[in-house]
């Protein structure tokens, strides 16, 4: 499948693809400092849990293959700050400190490695974050293939694809892996209002993997489960709360319930790395708040009287109780999900 790369690294630099940019132009910005590659996530250049914790990684690696520092240990204080800079860039998305957090004690493990050994040992790290991620997206896929039924009409909600991860993707992979099969598959797109990460990233993903779509606004959803046309959802997540409580773009806690009330069964996949066992439940999630210009505009244009101020809450809750499975790399997670989270990490 021809899939884009959110992120990679080549010439000692970070390469983002600028997703702001999809699906009229593909630009690629290159990275050698953290503050940029904080940027890059911050302005949603890169965005989609795994994908920002791979390129927070590779923001990680920049301050050692970079240092001009003659030991390992001297390179510590420049990582710590690091990470605080990275970790600053989003809140909610729980991969982003998992990955900085892994890198930085990765490189305490390693403190006693010359310099260029050290510098080394910290890119690979990176990368194997990176090739982690890619392996756990297609065994996602494999899990949550036989989930989706026969008739494989799957409702999807933001974008949760190869561009939202190091490829393949969570929410996406088992649809992939269900086309890969030569099964009936045919998804409908939530626009997703008001960054349309559905309209402009999810359905260009799956037209370039040949994956039959249509897109939908997001308040046709009930519409098209009321005629019986959906017989899934397949969501991602940006964290996941001890008790099953699910973080994910605004708009998928009232799909989940639209979902409940048509007995229509609603599925989470994400990695386990995006699982937060410190927090018992998603009231304890923070909730990034974004622009309000990010809704009274859409690439620049104006749709709402000047002046006018909007919320923008970018992720809601979803309770435990209207989530049917939590499929990761290691299997589906079924209620109660407290014993099994806990048993998956």
């Amino acid at each position: 499948m021809n899939q884009l790369v959110s992120v990679t690294w080549h010439d000692n630099a970070v390469h983002v693809l600028d997703q702001r940019l999809l699906p009229h132009q593909e630009v690629v910005n290159a990275y050698t400092t953290v503050a940029g590659v904080a940027d890059s996530i911050r302005s949603m250049q890169v965005r989609g849990a795994p994908a920002i914790g791979c390129t927070a990684a590779y923001g990680m690696a920049l301050v050692a293959v970079h240092t001009a520092a003659d030991s390992a240990s001297t390179v510590i204080p420049a990582l710590r700050a690091a990470q605080q800079v990275l970790d600053a860039s989003r809140p909610t998305a729980v991969n982003l400190f998992w990955a900085t957090a892994r890198m930085l004690a990765h490189a305490m493990d390693n403190v006693h490695l010359p310099i260029a050994a050290f510098r080394a040992a910290m890119l690979t790290e990176a990368q194997t974050i990176f090739a982690e991620d890619l392996a756990m997206c297609q065994a996602i896929g494999r899990h949550g293939e036989p989930l989706i039924p026969a008739r494989g009409r799957v409702l999807t909600h933001c974008n949760a694809g190869g561009l939202a991860t190091a490829g393949y993707g969570t929410a996406l992979g088992p649809i992939y892996r269900a086309h890969e099969l030569g099964r009936a598959v045919h998804v409908y797109v939530d626009e997703t209002r008001p960054y349309l990460q559905g309209a402009r990233l999810t359905a260009f993903e799956l037209q370039r993997g040949g994956v039959p779509l249509t897109l939908i606004t997001d308040n046709m959803a009930a519409y098209f489960m009321g005629k019986g046309l959906v017989d899934c959802v397949i969501v991602g997540a940006d964290r996941i709360a001890a008790n099953g409580d699910v973080a994910n773009k605004i708009g998928t806690y009232g799909l989940a319930v639209l979902a409940h009330a048509h007995g229509i069964p609603m599925y989470v996949a994400a990695p386990t790395s995006t699982i937060d066992l410190r927090i018992a439940d998603g009231s304890m999630i923070p909730i990034e708040e974004r622009s309000s210009d990010e809704v009274t505009m859409i690439q620049g244009i104006r749709i709402a009287p000047a002046g006018v101020i909007a919320a923008h809450p970018a992720f809601d809750v979803t309770p435990a109780r209207y989530i049917s499975g939590i499929i990761c790399e290691k299997g589906v997670i079924r209620a109660p999900y407290g014993p099994g989270l806990a048993a998956m990490c």
